[in-house]
């Protein structure tokens, strides 16, 4: 087991690419961690990284030995998964990842009671709103909203999720409240846009009698954090566009207004993006039967929170 945690904890290095970040995510110490690595170049006779005060790179020999080590890790989970249906005892550990917004308000509530459920199943739940490889960060699933790129992987649809354009009352009160796209453009409204590294749409796009149209909104703010646009949004700093599930309790108490009726967003899909190699292993089946029906059922809690407050008049 001290060879193969070696290699585990070789492989975390790797992909995580410092001592540090891997010994947090095996919940060892960094200095544990470079012990184990040093262990496994003193069997193997080679360097597989090289180390500098400020940086950890994989030498040759690392990138070679990666390929066979991260084979032999998926072989021993597949033995582990086939072994836990039989025994009918899953175990070991989920990496997941998803949004910020969703993680925070709908997948991190579900995993409390999941793992209590579960007592032999560790969780690592990530939160970023960047997009996030699955293969190249070994993660096992992650929820997202919108349309991934990730063609070859497996997607799990949960909910359709309604999306709303708000404002406080005060930017109302200031700059007035735009019926449709048009007015949010030609009145200059101040948009508060959610951008990233790799983010695509530029445009806010919103249903019309004539289908669905891209409006070239701008504002002088923009974050790669939704919840910092909705804090913005409160502090009357300008329109926001959220899913209902984020914002449902500043709708229902007035300190969010609904915008733009005429042409209200369209909704976005949330749903469980995987590999189909991950389904074969029945902790994740379970993990996604436990959570899925859950989120879709908070998701349709919050838009009846939200109401009429949300709705096209």
């Amino acid at each position: 087991m001290a060879y193969l945690d070696n290699i585990r904890t070789f492989v975390r290095v790797y992909e995580l690419g410092s001592m540090s970040a891997a010994g947090r995510d095996m919940r060892i110490s960094a200095a544990v961690a470079s012990a184990r690595i040093g262990q496994l170049e003193a069997h193997l006779g080679v360097r597989l990284f090289q180390r500098t005060t400020r940086s950890l790179s994989p030498t040759e020999q690392g990138r070679s030995f990666y390929e066979g080590a991260r084979e032999v890790l998926d072989k021993v989970d597949e033995a582990e998964a086939r072994v836990s249906e039989i025994t009918e005892t899953p175990r070991g550990t989920i990496h997941v990842a998803a949004p910020l917004g969703v993680g925070r308000r709908l997948i991190a509530p579900q995993l409390p009671g999941f793992a209590q459920a579960y007592p032999k199943i560790d969780l690592r739940l990530r939160l970023s709103d960047r997009r996030i490889d699955l293969a190249a960060e070994a993660i096992d699933l992650r929820f997202f909203l919108g349309h991934p790129a990730d063609s070859d992987l497996t997607i799990r649809p949960i909910a359709s999720c309604a999306r709303v354009l708000c404002a406080a009352p005060d930017y109302v009160a200031r700059r007035g409240a735009p019926r449709d796209g048009a007015a949010l453009v030609s009145d200059n409204h101040a948009c508060l846009n959610l951008r990233f590294p790799g983010a695509t749409e530029f445009r806010w796009t919103l249903q019309t009698p004539e289908g669905p149209r891209p409006y070239p909104v701008s504002g002088r703010l923009e974050c790669d954090d939704g919840d910092v646009l909705t804090a913005w949004a409160l502090d009357g700093a300008g329109i926001a566009m959220k899913p209902v599930f984020e914002v449902a309790e500043h709708l229902a108490a007035g300190r969010l207004v609904a915008l733009c009726h005429e042409t209200p967003p369209l909704p976005v899909q949330m749903a469980c993006l995987y590999t189909h190699r991950r389904l074969q292993d029945p902790k994740i089946r379970i993990f996604m039967d436990h959570v899925c029906g859950r989120v879709a059922s908070a998701v349709a809690q919050a838009e009846a929170q939200a109401g009429s407050q949300a709705a096209p008049d």
